[in-house]
């Protein structure tokens, strides 16, 4: 199975906007790694909106 090009890149942006990684680290991540990454950054955000 081939993980989408577009989910790939929101995950990409999400993680280079919050964290300010650069694209190769991003995609050097293993898959799962990643979304482990996009889940805790988003409950980071989550916690500290108002």
């Amino acid at each position: 199975m081939t993980y989408a090009a577009d989910v790939l890149h929101e995950e990409a942006a999400y993680l280079a906007y919050h964290l300010h990684w650069d694209l190769d680290s991003i995609l050097d991540l293993e898959h799962a790694d990643r979304q482990a990454y996009v889940r805790r950054v988003a409950d980071l955000v989550q916690e500290s909106a108002p």
